[in-house]
């Protein structure tokens, strides 16, 4: 994390939609996120990060979501049972490929200790990554379990660090340092918060226009995006809503590549919405916005998404990692230029 300027600190604003007091996915009433940051010697650059949809009981009440996948060349676990029931029961955890079984036990744990799931004998962990072995010793088997279960109990409301924390400690993004972003819109009285885990290729542009364009960055790697929204909105639009944050992606200049992994998840805060025991043992009539409403949303999410990706460049220091690998930071000149040239 560092005091790096964001997007509209220099004068640069994306959309035309406001962002909410933080810009940030915790805009969002009652999402908690938290990072676990692993850096050690010259090799571990690497970490977790864990955002809960709400601070209560999430297997109890869980909350609708969706799942988009742009390409599939990643890993998302427990993608079937979101596709299948429109929900989610356990927090999302983001961290790097070869943790993600570390990942599940941690959810698991997490899931099977809190008061009142003493008889739960089946959890459906959330588990999204990206492949950070460009600095990142990733076969050395880090984060542990306890260092991922450390991003659960450290999430909490409020601002969201970014750049090289978290699941985004080891990530490069258009060949620099890229990270954990987050953004968020307000619009027609409901708020999008976007979190993006940022480690893809491309030729980055900022607000329309090619920022930088040496072709070796247009390359592999993978973007994991969390959408948050207090809308009341069914699986179905939470999936549309998913999709729209590809607009978003193509917005930067990413190359989308057969060996990307581009994968959005959407979920809903609304309190009606939930599946609680109560309601899912009943005859429920849920109150949702209709399709038409939808259009706002769907641009909102595009410009959030957007936005967050740039923040994660942004926030990042210069990190030097295994192998003697360099991601720079992103550089900004003087702000009496319209745009800042971030520069490889």
């Amino acid at each position: 994390m560092t005091n790096r300027p964001r997007l509209r600190d220099l004068g640069i604003i994306l959309g035309r939609h406001a962002p909410g007091p933080l810009n940030a996915i915790t805009d969002v009433s009652g999402v908690w996120v938290g990072h676990s940051t692993v850096i050690e010697g010259d090799r571990i650059r690497t970490g977790a990060t864990a955002i809960l949809p709400h601070g209560g009981n999430l297997f109890q009440n869980k909350a609708p979501a969706a799942l988009a996948v742009l390409n599939g060349f990643g890993k998302l676990v427990g993608a079937t049972q979101i596709q299948e029931l429109g929900e989610i029961e356990a927090p999302i955890l983001l961290t790097n490929t070869l943790a993600t079984g570390r990942a599940i036990e941690a959810s698991l744990n997490w899931t099977l200790s809190q008061p009142d799931n003493e008889r739960v004998t089946s959890v459906n962990a959330v588990v999204g990554e990206t492949n950070d072995s460009r600095l990142n010793d990733i076969r050395a088997g880090r984060p542990t379990v306890e260092e991922i279960t450390a991003a659960l109990t450290a999430a909490t409301t409020g601002p969201v660090p970014e750049g090289a924390v978290g699941a985004g400690t080891g990530t490069v993004a258009f060949g620099l340092k890229g990270g954990i972003g987050t953004s968020s819109r307000v619009v027609e009285g409901w708020t999008i918060g976007v979190l993006v885990q940022s480690n893809f290729g491309g030729l980055l542009k900022i607000d329309g226009r090619a920022v930088a364009s040496d072709p070796k960055h247009d390359r592999d790697g993978s973007i994991m995006i969390v959408i948050a929204t207090d809308a009341p909105l069914s699986d179905r639009n939470l999936r549309r809503l998913a999709e729209r944050a590809f607009g978003g992606l193509a917005r930067t200049g990413a190359a989308l590549s057969n060996g990307s992994g581009d994968y959005a998840l959407a979920f809903s805060t609304a309190e009606a919405l939930r599946r609680t025991p109560e309601r899912r043992a009943a005859l429920t009539a849920w109150l949702e916005l209709s399709n038409d409403a939808m259009s706002p949303l769907f641009e909102a999410t595009i410009e959030a998404t957007e936005e967050a990706i740039i923040h994660s460049l942004l926030a990042a220091a210069t990190t030097t990692g295994w192998n003697t690998a360099e991601a720079r930071a992103a550089t900004i000149p003087a702000l009496s230029v319209p745009l800042p040239f971030l520069q490889s």
